[in-house]
């Protein structure tokens, strides 16, 4: 049997979480994960996303940059499956790529971490919170005008030091990475995503394929359709909204039974202006969830107007 090559960006985050997909594809595939080096072996693609770590990737061209590469060596044939954080991928599909299999998602919170600080309602006027995210500035400083941000990029080990060092009094970060790396002890509060919603599809993987291999049995697996419904309605309004990194946007979907339950903002990039959809779907499918994203964030994209667009924020 040929080996399913599968491609991943090479932080400690992107190969603890595609360790994971390639031992549950293995399993799927009917063999013993123990062997998923041998039956699945990764394949390391350093992303310019990773190179830059001096500036926001707004600066630097938007979240394509951490996906490129890796679509490239799909299209190109070097690997066979590509796996993603599902919130690092633009809205719009490459041609002759699809996505095959989102897992189950782990928790889509935005995690509050400081070694001084329970809450950020607890931090004093002037005290520093790191991120890099336009939409996590904006929407802390929508009810914390007075709180400085720094800018904070780097990959969770050199965050969490930054913070040690007292470069920044608390940050936000994923819960879902934190608790992927086994790093959920560092977090002392979460962001309520009914106040602020996640960035669309927080906390989910993505499997990509090349569209002329889709339907292998493993794949259909893998998916986990109420994850798959909730991030279909969230990247709707992703891509009406055509949020990037230029954009302060969240978009937050649960499903509770038959109901599908969708959150979505967009905020100025001083927090000062907030334009919000809040709509809940009945029996949804693909295509009803995804329409919803897409009429909300259109409905927003109307409201909010040029005042959208915050470049460089």
């Amino acid at each position: 049997m040929s080996k399913l090559k599968i491609g991943t960006r090479g932080s400690k985050l992107a190969l603890t979480q595609c360790g994971w997909v390639q031992r549950q594809i293995v399993a799927a595939m009917g063999f013993d994960p123990a062997q998923a080096d041998d039956i699945a072996p990764l394949t390391i693609i350093t992303t310019q996303g990773d190179r830059i770590q001096d500036r926001r990737l707004i600066e630097a061209g938007g979240k394509q940059l951490f996906t490129k590469e890796i679509e490239d060596a799909l299209l190109r044939g070097d690997i066979d499956v590509a796996v993603h954080s599902l919130k690092d991928m633009p809205a719009v599909e490459i041609p002759g790529l699809s996505l095959c299999a989102i897992p189950v998602r782990e928790d889509p919170r935005d995690a509050f971490i400081s070694l001084k600080y329970a809450r950020v309602e607890d931090m004093p006027a002037g005290a520093k919170l790191g991120t890099a995210s336009l939409r996590r500035q904006a929407q802390m400083l929508s009810v914390r005008p007075d709180l400085d941000i720094v800018m904070l990029r780097g990959n969770v080990d050199t965050r969490l030091a930054k913070l040690a060092a007292d470069e920044c009094d608390a940050m936000l970060l994923a819960a879902a990475g934190l608790n992927r790396m086994g790093l959920s002890q560092h977090i002392r509060s979460y962001i309520d995503t009914d106040i602020h919603a996640s960035a669309p599809g927080q906390g989910a993987l993505a499997v990509q394929c090349r569209t002329e291999d889709l339907g292998a049995d493993w794949m259909r697996k893998l998916h986990h359709e109420p994850t798959f419904l909730a991030v279909q309605a969230e990247r709707g309004a992703l891509e009406a909204l055509e949020a990037s990194c230029r954009t302060a946007v969240g978009a937050y979907a649960k499903i509770d039974g038959d109901i599908l339950s969708l959150f979505v903002e967009a905020l100025s990039a001083d927090g000062r202006t907030r334009w919000q959809r809040r709509e809940t779907l009945a029996h949804p499918n693909a295509l009803s969830a995804r329409n919803l994203g897409l009429r909300l964030g259109v409905e927003i994209k109307v409201e909010a107007g040029p005042d959208l667009i915050q470049i460089g924020g």
